[in-house]
């Protein structure tokens, strides 16, 4: 395993450009199950805007027990702060994900793509007007609008949808990348912006399982990201 990380570190070092795409995987730490092991499955089913609209007591406790508490009590991985760090260092320049926890922007990562939206994207369900700031879900209960109508998420109002803003943003960065290295994420929404990707870019993958980007990667370092990113 040393010798991986001194080539990821050698990569990293001598490239101009370098984008981070992670998925599930590098929350697992936090508390927020990857997607074999969700709780609550109806947060990304289009059903779920129902229970929130109807029962929203209902809603609030199931998303809190299985996003909410770990995105507030728990907070970012190593991963996660790491990764800010490498950035405010100018090593890398933008991290693409299609998590929703919002915890790269929390860990101090400045230039994310949420292509999936997060719970730092909100608007009434009523009267539609925006609410983008994730401390409103910090408050004990579904946060609701000043005109009275609840507030949902974008994966929920928008039912699962591609967030067509940070794909965009997402496809500007990886024409771009020399680097990319792809952190607990198994191909999901590839297609939003993997046509683009730069055909000179390395690209290197952590992840423990085997992936669509096993194939696509010029190093599969088979671990979890922590403890990668402990030892960087």
């Amino acid at each position: 395993m040393n010798s991986q990380i001194e080539e990821l570190k050698s990569f990293i070092n001598n490239s101009n450009y370098t984008i981070v795409i992670t998925g599930a995987g590098v929350s697992v730490s936090s508390g927020i199950g990857d997607v074999e092991h969700w709780h609550l499955p109806t947060v990304l089913q289009m059903s779920s805007e129902i229970i929130l609209k109807t029962m929203p007591k209902r809603y609030y406790k199931a998303a809190w027990n299985s996003f909410l508490e770990p995105i507030f009590n728990n907070g970012a991985t190593v991963t996660h702060r790491k990764l800010a760090e490498l950035e405010n260092e100018g090593k890398i320049q933008g991290i693409i994900t299609t998590n929703i926890d919002h915890l790269h922007s929390i860990a101090g990562s400045k230039n994310v793509a949420e292509i999936q939206g997060s719970f730092a994207v909100n608007k009434c369900l009523k009267c539609g007007k925006q609410y983008n700031d994730i401390n409103i879900w910090n408050k004990g209960k579904t946060p609701r609008c000043e005109c009275g109508g609840v507030i949902g998420a974008f994966p929920i109002y928008a039912h699962v949808g591609q967030l067509r803003t940070e794909a965009e943003k997402a496809r500007r960065w990886v024409e771009l990348a020399e680097l990319i290295i792809i952190i607990g994420a198994n191909g999901s929404y590839y297609w939003s912006y993997g046509n683009h990707i730069n055909k000179n870019a390395k690209i290197v993958q952590i992840n423990p399982k085997k992936t669509y980007f096993d194939s696509k990667s010029i190093l599969n370092i088979r671990k979890k990201s922590d403890e990668i990113f402990r030892l960087l």
